[in-house]
């Protein structure tokens, strides 16, 4: 399963998403989702103790200009390789 993550995890219900997921699901953070990745943060911490397969996108981290706070834990990626994500992972759930 694929889910997005395109809003801040300050006006989305983070715990929520997390007790849905199963190992092997993967969580792509972009648009503002991306604040979720700040090296840190209750939200880039609650992440990585998950069972996700973490991925954000590169164009939005770059355009808010977090590359320097983004955590290492989180594997950036292209808009090439979330359409590879997309036709890998049938279904999608967005948050």
């Amino acid at each position: 399963m694929l889910y997005t993550l395109s809003h801040s995890p300050y006006s989305r219900d983070l715990a929520a998403l997390l007790r849905t997921v199963r190992p092997g699901d993967v969580l792509l953070l972009l648009s503002d989702g991306v604040i979720a990745g700040l090296r840190g943060s209750p939200s880039a911490h609650d992440l990585s103790v998950s069972s996700l397969i973490l991925q954000a996108l590169e164009n939005d981290i770059a355009a808010r200009g977090l590359f320097a706070f983004f955590s290492p834990n989180i594997a950036i990626v292209s808009y090439t390789d979330f359409v590879k994500l997309t036709e890998k992972q049938i279904q999608q759930i967005a948050w």
